[in-house]
């Protein structure tokens, strides 16, 4: 049994001071990588290895809740994980300008074209033995004709990322413990595999969502430190 997931508006909501969220570089040359045709792929290098540990500086500075579930007794997905939601046009509009308004200019579904990012921003900690079981997200209608289709999630930890041009030749963060676990795994009928993906630092995952979204779940982390940025593409 499929079980929708949609973010719980108390946990994680943040009503202080207004967090300054770092700067994202324009990139060009982004490549997708099709795990499923238009249904599941992936963007590397999307953010930098800059960008990516500033976002979970930024995120552990403003302070994250922890969010659960009932569990699949009452009809939710297992769901542990640590969270932050914030409702932010500007850095919203930030991140589709730093190259995924070019990269997804011929994607359409129902002959919708993608125009944004949903404003409502959300960053996930997962720690050691934390985990989200199997869901499906669901659409969500943002009003003046929009509605989002496809889930956007940017790992800032995790993996051996290919250096990019974009990043600087700093030292880099050697206190942080290498990610193991976490990956995120997609299925479809009977249960069969579609896809297994690890999370690896500044890679952008992208899976249709709605009533067309496969189950999936984010598996237990066994070492480090998981960090995701989580926004959905709009379409109009």
């Amino acid at each position: 049994m499929k079980r929708k997931m949609g973010d719980r508006k108390k946990g994680g909501e943040i009503k202080k001071k207004r967090t300054e969220w770092p700067l994202i570089k324009p990139k060009a040359k982004l490549q997708i990588t099709r795990l499923k045709d238009n249904d599941l792929f992936t963007v590397h290098n999307f953010f930098t290895s800059v960008e990516s540990k500033a976002f979970v500086k930024a995120a552990e500075s403003t302070g994250f809740v922890h969010q659960g579930s009932l569990g699949p007794t009452y009809g939710e997905a297992y769901r542990d994980n640590d969270r932050i939601s914030v409702n932010d046009p500007v850095l919203a509009d930030k991140i589709w300008k730093s190259g995924l308004d070019i990269l997804l200019s011929d994607l359409k579904i129902r002959g919708k074209v993608a125009v944004g990012l949903n404003p409502n921003i959300r960053l996930y900690r997962y720690k050691v033995g934390q985990r989200f079981g199997r869901h499906i997200d669901e659409s969500t209608d943002l009003g003046e004709g929009k509605r989002t289709h496809y889930t956007l999630l940017v790992y800032l930890s995790g993996g051996c990322k290919l250096k990019s041009k974009n990043d600087s030749d700093g030292t880099g963060d050697s206190s942080s413990e290498p990610l193991v676990g976490g990956e995120t795994v997609f299925y479809g009928p009977r249960n069969s595999l579609v896809a297994e993906v690890p999370p690896t630092e500044g890679t952008a995952l992208l899976h249709i969502h709605g009533d067309k979204c496969m189950l999936h779940e984010a598996r237990n982390v066994t070492k480090g430190v998981k960090y995701v940025l989580r926004s959905d593409i709009a379409f109009a």
